[in-house]
């Protein structure tokens, strides 16, 4: 869970740090006051991209910081053998797996996320307290926290993505996931296909193109590691007369000259080397110098021959030094054309080469997409045969199990329909001697229908739910998929958008179920929803000389019940006070009543009759 909150310098709030508890949080305040800042300031947290908007007017820097508890994942090993796992087991092992892999060990039973943001704009994320790439944090925190912001539940009017949900409520990702990774290399070896089929005069263009590049390479001859080795050649051939200077003064220095009017090193170390010899028939004492000498006269005569060698090699030769500029000249202009070194020219060149192949023997490789790509219909039609069975059995499921949400959530006698349908092409995947139109999700289309009231026929969502239908709805579908989704902490920002006092009894029931296996963050203007909170907090805004601050009190239960006659009333009056103990006190013994029991860890069902 979520257990400490630190916000510095977002919007309006200049510092701020909450510590949150298990189940059911309930955030509530006026209208402006900053509620929704908290939920955008851990949207920061999480990942979602902020600019320099976000920083509070006049600081440096916004800074946000989560502690997350995530001790569970100490008692559980990431490497179950295979074993399937569910529930918050399955939501560990994930996790577990995943920190293993970015390297980010846990301290304590702790994972620390913040995320900073400049005035300039720029963005630093750390796991840890080591700075990590966004895209890590999103992918640490997508399996810890799972955001249902203001208008999210839009995305359930979106036929599009109800498959996405079905195939999450029945435990079908990877199987999705199987058919998309096909239907990608269909998509692959489609395009290839059609590009092999294009215009004939193209492809002669592009045959010409690939033959004169390979050619004109291979005709370089080029040696990797040739380049250095010319370049010293060149720069030896264009000061051969100054080596040779030099060259002469060292081996003159060494030998003395030719007439013999100056003499050389190793001529005075042969007259001191005879004359050690004679001291030392004499007196002995420097006898370990002999070995010395010797060693100096023999080093000096390696050198004397190596510059000897050198002295041959060096002599002027134009017709050679225009060989090697001709050389580096050929190599710079391919360089320039293929690639920067010659490694890269070369690889070039096989790359030219594979591609000139299979456009020359493009009948022969035509052949064989064609049957590739026939396996892969045949292959794609199989398995989203079998994904499309299994959605239909979890589409069922999935619909009873809607109802009986929406029942407990007073959408008494409103039907739900998972509808699944295919639609026949000739050009599509075969499955039961009928071909089908395919995607990367297979072979169904999944759309949603409600009908709201007895008598009313089935029709999409969009066309069918009020504002607080359709809030109800995701909160049945959050509910149903919490079971099948594991993700530890459920934040919701106003999901009593359109909804009365009394169907918000309900759903803040559904919340507080929810929070008996998930931690639930919850901004609500409903009473009714804010009596069922485990924790209560009030956010509010408050003036500093001349800054205005969002600030946020964790409440006490005298502090509720002025909250909440407020809420109910306005003003907190004696009847107001009375109200809201009233509403508390329900909730309490609601709450006794449909408390976990046993340390299940199933969500408590709301009461139909709230």
């Amino acid at each position: 869970m979520l257990a400490e909150l630190t916000i510095s310098n977002f919007a309006i709030i200049e510092r701020l740090g909450l510590a949150l508890g298990p189940g059911f949080n309930v955030f509530t305040g006026e209208t402006g006051a900053g509620k929704s800042i908290i939920i955008d300031a851990i949207s920061a947290l999480v990942g979602e991209r902020m600019g320099a908007d976000v920083v509070r007017a006049g600081a440096e820097r916004a800074i946000i910081e989560g502690i997350f508890d995530v001790a569970p994942l100490n008692t559980r090993d990431a490497s179950r053998n295979g074993a399937t796992l569910d529930g918050d087991d399955a939501n560990a092992t994930s996790l577990a797996a995943l920190l293993a892999e970015l390297g980010a060990e846990i301290e304590d039973g702790q994972l620390i996320l913040s995320r900073e943001v400049t005035a300039s704009g720029r963005s630093v994320a750390r796991v840890n307290g080591r700075v990590s790439p966004l895209s890590t944090l999103q992918r640490i925190a997508s399996e810890l926290v799972d955001i249902h912001g203001q208008g999210a539940h839009l995305t359930l009017l979106r036929p599009e993505r109800h498959i996405y949900y079905l195939d999450r409520y029945a435990g079908l990702e990877a199987d999705r996931q199987q058919v998309a990774d096909l239907y990608g290399e269909w998509r692959a070896t489609r395009r290839e296909l059609e590009r092999l089929r294009s215009d004939e005069r193209e492809i002669e263009r592009q045959i010409e193109l690939l033959r004169y590049q390979a050619d004109e390479i291979a005709a370089a001859k080029l040696v990797p590691g040739e380049v250095d080795d010319l370049e010293r050649e060149r720069r030896m051939l264009a000061n051969a007369e100054r080596l040779g200077e030099l060259t002469a003064t060292v081996h003159g220095a060494l030998h003395g000259d030719e007439d013999g009017d100056s003499t050389g090193a190793l001529d005075l170390l042969a007259t001191a080397q005879r004359a050690l010899a004679e001291l030392l028939r004499l007196d002995d004492t420097l006898d370990p110098q002999r070995e010395a000498l010797d060693q100096a006269i023999f080093t000096l005569e390696d050198v004397s021959a190596a510059t000897r060698d050198y002295q041959d090699q060096v002599a002027a030769d134009p017709a050679r030094q225009a060989e090697v500029e001709e050389r580096l000249d050929l190599i710079s202009k391919l360089r320039r054309k293929y690639g920067a070194t010659i490694e890269e020219i070369l690889t070039f060149a096989e790359s030219a080469t594979r591609e000139l192949d299979g456009l020359t023997n493009r009948e022969e490789r035509v052949a064989e997409l064609q049957a590739r790509e026939e396996r892969l219909r045949d292959r794609i039609g199989e398995l989203a045969a079998v994904l499309s069975r299994r959605r239909q059995a979890a589409g069922a499921e999935l619909s009873h199990a809607m109802e009986q949400q929406l029942d407990e959530l007073n959408m008494r006698k409103a039907r739900f329909e998972t509808r699944i349908e295919q639609r026949v092409d000739d050009a599509g995947v075969p499955v039961d001697k009928q071909r089908f139109a395919f995607t990367s999700t297979g072979i169904d289309q999944v759309e949603f229908l409600i009908a709201p009231n007895p008598g009313e026929p089935f029709k999409p969502l969009a066309k069918t739910a009020s504002g607080g239908e359709t809030s109800r709805l995701m909160l049945a579908l959050k509910t149903i998929l919490s079971d099948a989704d594991a993700v530890p902490i459920l934040i919701f920002d106003e999901i009593d958008s359109g909804i009365s006092g009394r169907s918000g009894q309900v759903v803040g029931e559904k919340l507080w179920g929810l929070g008996q296996s998930h931690q639930v963050l919850c901004i609500t203007h409903l009473p009714q929803i804010a009596a069922l909170g485990d924790m209560h907090f009030q956010v509010a805004k408050s003036l500093h000389g001349d800054r205005t601050t969002t600030e946020v009190t964790p409440l006490s239960s005298a502090a509720q019940v002025d909250e909440l006659a407020q809420m109910l009333g306005g003003a907190a009056t004696t009847a107001s006070r009375a109200n809201a103990r009233e509403l508390m006190s329900r909730a309490s013994e609601w709450k006794r009543e449909h408390g976990v029991r046993s340390g299940s860890p199933k969500a408590a069902k709301t009461s139909s009759a709230s």
